[in-house]
């Protein structure tokens, strides 16, 4: 065989041999890595989180105060040093039977416009469960506000925040269910309305049902399934004096 014909056979059975790179779809939430690098540095620094610690740090992305870009809510979670705190207090089965409740729950914001991230706010819950992020166009139809929903015990509540000059805002807060394997259970389901005296709209809060599961093994990561109402229990407006949403008595 001549140079020129083995030269051929090496380079087709080098070509035969390799695949082509995959195409990794991404979920909406995942950053950038230029991001992911900058939230990772910035949550380590500001809470002294170690080279060696396991946690969790996700990303999720939208326009939240009207400008175009797309912002970001930061959440961090850190259950390993949770366990670990726990570990070393004189009652490691009681922190467990909590939930290890305390401060290991965090969010942080990123503005877009400076391209820079807030300092940490802390949400106090229970670390077994990591916060979820949701948005919705309460504070105007051109953007989204950020609503944070986390876990104590049997139950679930949401925080919701409005961005206000470059900051998040906290407004309003309410429980969503309570009484996982528990025989009294209760839950609620939320709306949004033309706002009373502001422009941000009314929060409406209404009755609703919280199906039976049955024995839930894993309470902190059971989505329970929720069934709406259409009785409206209260119904809360943004009073721009004192920055949150009340109601009339």
């Amino acid at each position: 065989m001549n140079t020129w014909k083995y030269c051929c056979i090496l380079f087709l059975l080098i070509s035969c041999s390799e695949k082509p790179a995959e195409q990794v779809n991404r979920p909406s939430e995942e950053p950038s890595e230029d991001l992911y690098s900058l939230a990772k540095r910035h949550a380590e620094a500001r809470l002294g989180i170690g080279p060696t610690e396991n946690y969790e740090l996700k990303i999720y992305k939208k326009d939240m105060d009207g400008d175009a870009l797309e912002d970001a809510i930061i959440t961090v979670n850190r259950l390993e040093f949770a366990m670990n705190e726990a570990a070393k207090s004189t009652n490691p089965a009681k922190q467990a039977e909590i939930g290890f409740m305390g401060n290991y729950n965090y969010i942080f914001y990123y503005d877009a416009v400076l391209d820079k991230i807030s300092p940490e706010i802390v949400v106090p819950s229970s670390p077994n469960a990591a916060l979820k992020v949701t948005f919705e166009q309460i504070s105007s139809d051109r953007y989204f506000d950020p609503i944070v929903e986390y876990r104590i015990l049997n139950a679930a509540y949401k925080d919701f925040y409005a961005i206000v000059e470059h900051t998040p805002q906290h407004v309003f807060q309410w429980k969503v269910f309570e009484g996982l394997n528990k025989s009294q259970k209760e839950a609620y389901s939320f709306k949004y309305d033309k706002g009373t005296i502001s422009p941000r709209k009314d929060i409406l809060v209404y009755k609703a049902t919280l199906k039976d599961p049955g024995k839930v093994e894993d309470i902190y990561h059971y989505n329970p399934i929720i069934l709406p109402s259409d009785d409206l229990l209260y119904r809360f407006f943004y009073y721009p004096a004192e920055g949150k949403y009340l109601t009339q008595k």
